[in-house]
């Protein structure tokens, strides 16, 4: 019994016949014809797409005894973080995060050591500065928060993150249309034309970073972004003086698929950023492929900054490298009222304008 071939239609899904008057494939359904060699090039495509292909090298960098020898691991009570530090140099009692007393724990050893590391370029007065700056021009700050309070902990923290470098191969296949109308005396017409677009090629990636640490809130540090990771150098336990590093928690392989899907959507993005001219597409198959895949292991520099008012927590970060300062502020309700309120009235009055405008017309 001879083997047949079945095509399917790229516009509704129905199976194609080959229509004889035509010379062509035509869909019984939607009635669209397709040329015999098109439509095999397009089946040829789909069928020799692989699924995706993202498997990573990880790094495997563990600590001597003598760079971990006057090293102290202490632990919080509060959060769970883990902090490493020399313990002649350190003057913490307190976790830069929840600001709970943290205790030694012991000599630290083992785990990975990192690859990189981007030293702090900015000192802790230049984070207390950039705090002051930050409360300026806020008019819906409370005012007693910007005259009376004080910061309480500024700490210089070594972060820890995962960086992912990766050359990304893509074969994606795109359904796309066109549509044009136009009518006559007696009728209205439409006209839709159906295109199948084959998009392929690779994107290098590097130093794609995933937090290591699950006390840092992913908001905050992913708002201090971006690090210039061209200025990182080979890691030194000399870097560590006089600051804290927070141990990471949150392993490479745990970071893999939160990777995998940011060098995926970033692949995607960019490819479907080239398919023009058309008034709808959408994604039919997409394959990923990785190849130098590799993992490392690097500390970033951050200034945190904590203080309490009317019996809240305010946590703020300093980029430690470039200085860009992020964190909320309270809220002052009452001029946020009569702000919010002083703007309804001008929204009122602007509609009102327009509407007699309009009714003098």
């Amino acid at each position: 019994m001879a083997n047949t071939i079945e095509y399917k239609c790229p516009c509704c899904g129905g199976e194609l016949e080959f229509n004889t008057h035509e010379q062509k494939m035509k869909c019984p359904f939607c009635e669209n014809t397709f040329e015999v060699e098109t439509l095999r090039d397009y089946d040829n495509i789909l069928r020799t797409q692989q699924p995706d292909n993202m498997q990573w090298q990880t790094p495997a960098n563990e600590w001597s005894d003598s760079e971990t020898q006057g090293m102290a691991l202490y632990h919080c009570n509060g959060c769970g973080a883990e902090i490493v530090c020399e313990d002649q140099t350190t003057g913490a009692t307190h976790c830069p995060y929840c600001e709970s007393p943290i205790v030694l724990s012991g000599q630290f050893s083992g785990q990975m050591k990192p690859d990189l590391v981007i030293p702090f370029k900015l000192d802790r007065q230049q984070a207390i500065n950039a705090f002051e700056k930050h409360l300026k021009g806020k008019k819906l700050l409370p005012k007693l928060f910007r005259t009376d309070n004080h910061i309480e902990e500024v700490k210089g923290v070594y972060v820890p993150f995962w960086l992912f470098d990766a050359q990304a191969d893509a074969n994606i296949m795109y359904k796309a249309t066109k549509e044009r109308s136009w009518e006559d005396a007696r009728y209205y017409y439409r006209e839709t034309s159906f295109y199948s677009v084959h998009r392929a090629g690779t994107l290098e990636f590097v130093a794609v970073p995933e937090d290591g640490a699950s006390q840092m809130p992913d908001d905050l540090m992913e708002s201090l972004e971006p690090f210039n990771v061209s200025e990182a150098v080979d890691f030194q336990t000399a870097y560590l003086s006089g600051y804290l590093a927070n141990k990471y928690d949150v392993s490479e392989q745990d970071c893999i698929n939160r990777a995998n899907q940011r060098i995926k959507n970033s692949t995607e993005n960019a490819f479907l950023g080239t398919v023009n001219g058309y008034h709808s597409v959408t994604t039919e198959s997409s394959s990923i492929q990785l190849h130098n895949s590799k993992a490392k292991y690097a500390l970033y520099p951050v200034w945190i900054l904590n203080t309490n008012w009317n019996g809240e927590k305010y946590t703020f970060a300093m980029n430690g490298q470039t200085g860009k300062f992020v964190g909320n502020l309270p809220l002052d309700k009452g001029l946020a009222v009569k702000w919010f309120g002083g703007l309804t009235g001008v929204i009122g009055a602007v509609t009102m304008a327009i509407t007699y405008l309009i009714s003098l017309l």
